[in-house]
């Protein structure tokens, strides 16, 4: 379970290990939601087309209600006998012996987990659970209780990431794109007042006009591709950097160019960190620096991986950047490097260009 770290798949993971611990025919788990449903329901045991059948997510009614609103464990030789029992859909499975209870943090209940069916000969109107199932089980929701919360903790650490991310690029929207617009309005409206009394004059207003629009557009199409989300999950850091600069190649005015070789999967934190300086260092050659050309490379180096974001532009002096008080970003992107055990180093000059190379520990 402390493997996960999607919440679903912490789900999965616990209700799997509950029904093959305790030979049951069927365990599910609820989180619930604040609107008397379940914001997550996960069963184990039942196939996809039938749970297809079965239909909507059960309301917090029943025996679940009471695993949910109570401290006690309901361990019942026979669910359907029970007052509380309200019926279930055609397509539900019959159930009849039940073991389950709340799973807690604190005080507070995060979810409700139980089992039905048990595999083993069923005493005479009893149980096929026994107290050893119910003590193991209690055990289970202690550790599931624990991998749960973690889960949600990062879940929601990764959400405040993104709302970071986000302001972000409302800044640089802001700063950038806002200043063009206001630009091109001023020299738009400078083009008008000429156009009477110097129209060559106003014609090469009309021209910076056109260049100013073409920055504004550039802007914000970048803004919409850092926007997009990562899918690193899904694809993996090679092929959503490859994704990514095929979008940018045909955004921008520069050709940018990816390569990569023998670089696999890599811990999840440092495709991430990998991911946002290439983001940072292309954001920085193709709106800063005037090239023409940018390179990216990620390569496999003995025992660690390279990222290496070459452009053919004006370049710049390092160290008088960091007098000036303009970072470029390169404060924001060593503390991504350093935070996954990498180093960054910036190498440029004056009309020669610069390359942003970063590198972490390879597996």
């Amino acid at each position: 379970m402390s493997r996960h770290l999607e919440v679903r798949d912490v789900l999965k993971t616990i209700v799997a290990s509950a029904r093959e611990l305790l030979d049951a025919e069927y365990a599910a788990l609820g989180v619930p939601d604040d609107h008397g449903g379940f914001a997550q329901f996960v069963v184990d045991g039942v196939s996809e087309e039938q749970w297809k059948a079965i239909g909507p997510l059960p309301r917090q009614h029943g025996i679940l209600a009471a695993m949910l609103h109570g401290d006690a464990t309901e361990r019942l030789a026979d669910v359907r006998k029970d007052p509380r029992f309200e019926g279930w859909p055609d397509a539900h499975p019959d159930m009849s012996d039940f073991l389950g209870l709340p799973i807690r943090d604190g005080d507070e209940v995060i979810g409700a987990l139980f089992l039905a069916n048990k595999r083993c000969p069923k005493p005479e109107g009893g149980c096929g659970f026994t107290a050893a199932d119910e003590e193991l089980l209690t055990i289970l929701a202690q550790h599931a209780a624990i991998a749960l919360t973690n889960a949600r903790l990062y879940e929601r650490s990764r959400e405040l990431t993104i709302a970071e991310e986000r302001s972000r690029l409302a800044h640089e929207l802001h700063d950038a794109v806002s200043q063009k617009l206001f630009s091109l309005r001023l020299t738009a409206q400078a083009a008008t007042a000429l156009v009477d009394r110097d129209p060559a004059r106003a014609k090469a207003e009309l021209h910076q006009v056109a260049d100013l629009a073409a920055e504004a557009a550039d802007e914000l199409r970048s803004a919409v591709v850092e926007l997009r989300p990562a899918a690193l999950d899904e694809d993996g850091l090679v092929a959503t950097l490859r994704t990514q600069i095929q979008v940018m190649d045909r955004a921008h005015s520069a050709h940018v160019v990816f390569d990569s070789c023998g670089v696999r999967a890599l811990p999840a934190a440092q495709e991430e960190a990998l991911l946002r300086v290439a983001q940072e260092a292309l954001h920085n050659a193709l709106r800063h620096s005037g090239a023409t050309r940018v390179d990216v490379v990620l390569e496999k180096r003995g025992e660690r991986v390279r990222l290496g974001v070459t452009d053919d532009g004006c370049g710049f002096e390092p160290g008088g950047v960091r007098r000036a008080g303009r970072h470029l970003g390169l404060v924001s992107m060593r503390d991504r490097a350093s935070g996954v055990g990498g180093t960054l180093t910036v190498e440029s000059a004056p009309g020669e260009g610069t390359t942003i190379t970063m590198e972490v520990p390879g597996a």
